[in-house]
């Protein structure tokens, strides 16, 4: 089940990572400047978290997996039109339908976690998926760069179309409705607007939630400038930059894998204050040495793969804690979830892309800036929580 949810999830990531080490050549081929190209980016962001408010009501009223199907062809669909694109008008357009398709594999899988198990079970049960999920970050550039060395930027898109449709085959096979009939008896338009009413409500929800949105902020401003920086201003091959990628991605899975055994010893909501006191020290250490002047390639990986580790025990984390008091509305509260995330990581990386030049320290700003503000949320949302003995709920205190 892990495996077949984390892949379902990292389709839509695997269009945004392989695509990465292929950004300056769309530049240049469509004769684009960064900005225009960083657009596409934050298109496919934006549709990414707008598109999951549909999917995960939807899901709640007709089951998990019709959604997800139809995610998936209309993901196949866009993909095509994006090898066939002309000019970076039609790109950012196609790429923000793209978005759309890849929300249904965002949004239900962490709602078929929450259907079948809460506490530190979905802990355990959401690292493995995050542990799948992870692997693209690694996987995905490397494979950019070999597709873009053979068939040009254009053979991604190709590449993702025939992930979606392979995707498509495993879930007929492999995936189970975790949502039975009798489950959606109450589930409706009027339901799902209220659910909705019910969350923005729910401060507690909401902190945790932005708590996770403000940490990921820092990893897409990470992931809209990070090829610019390593590979225009380093001077790093597009495979060499795949590698340094990955080496951020390894650290967040790495760490991620002892959320479940460590959230049962010393419970959930100690482990997302200890992972963000951590990932915030070292982005500040960071941020502190590029606008001293400093502009050495080595202390941005090193201390960006410290951040990653310690961010791997954050992401999880939250995402179970802010869906643990929700199960009734479990697909509802996974989509605002993850809509909340990829409009916070979209404004992140267009506010950073106003003073983007392909020098790290705007970059490494708003990776500091996106830590400092989720620890800050931390402590004003969990400050006054303690957690069980298990780790597995939190209760107001």
């Amino acid at each position: 089940m892990a495996l077949l949810l984390g892949l379902l999830s990292a389709i839509g990531p695997f269009a945004i990572d392989m695509y990465l080490p292929a950004l300056p050549a769309i530049g240049q081929s469509l004769r684009a400047d960064i900005g225009a190209v960083q657009m596409s980016l934050t298109a496919f962001f934006l549709s990414l978290g707008a598109g999951q408010l549909l999917y995960g009501p939807i899901s709640d009223m007709v089951g998990r997996k019709p959604p997800l199907y139809a995610g998936l062809v209309l993901f196949a669909l866009a993909s095509v039109g994006c090898a066939l694109a002309t000019d970076i008008q039609t790109l950012i357009a196609l790429r923000f339908v793209q978005g759309l398709g890849a929300a249904a594999g965002m949004a239900i899988p962490r709602a078929v976690v929450r259907d079948l198990h809460t506490g530190t079970d979905a802990a355990r049960l959401m690292s493995l998926l995050m542990l799948v999920f992870s692997v693209s970050p690694i996987l995905a550039p490397l494979a950019g760069s070999a597709v873009i060395a053979f068939s040009g930027w254009r053979g991604v898109f190709w590449a993702v179309t025939i992930a979606a449709v392979a995707g498509l085959a495993m879930m007929v096979k492999l995936l189970d409705e975790t949502r039975p009939a009798s489950e959606r008896v109450e589930s409706s338009l009027g339901s799902a607007l209220a659910a909705y009413w019910l969350l923005l409500r729910d401060w507690h929800y909401l902190g945790l939630v932005f708590i996770g949105s403000f940490a990921m902020a820092g990893f897409f401003t990470y992931l809209a400038n990070s090829s610019f920086v390593m590979i225009d201003h380093y001077g790093l091959s597009p495979a060499m930059y795949s590698v340094a990628f990955g080496v951020n991605a390894a650290a967040f899975i790495a760490a991620s894998q002892f959320t479940g055994s460590l959230g049962e010893r010393y419970g959930l909501v100690n482990l997302v204050k200890f992972g963000l006191v951590c990932c915030g020290v070292a982005m500040v250490a960071m941020f502190v040495y590029f606008a001293a002047g400093g502009d050495n390639l080595w202390v941005l990986i090193v201390l960006y793969f410290i951040a990653s580790g310690f961010m791997g025990l954050v992401i999880p984390t939250t995402g179970v804690l802010a869906l643990e008091m929700h199960g009734a509305i479990a697909g509802t509260a996974s989509a605002l979830l993850g809509t909340l995330q990829m409009l916070t990581g979209a404004l992140a990386m267009a506010v950073v892309g106003l003073f983007s030049n392909g020098r790290p320290l705007p970059m490494v700003t708003g990776m500091a800036g996106g830590a400092l503000i989720a620890l800050v949320l931390t402590w004003l949302t969990l400050g006054g929580v303690r957690s069980e003995p298990t780790g597995g709920r939190a209760q107001e205190a």
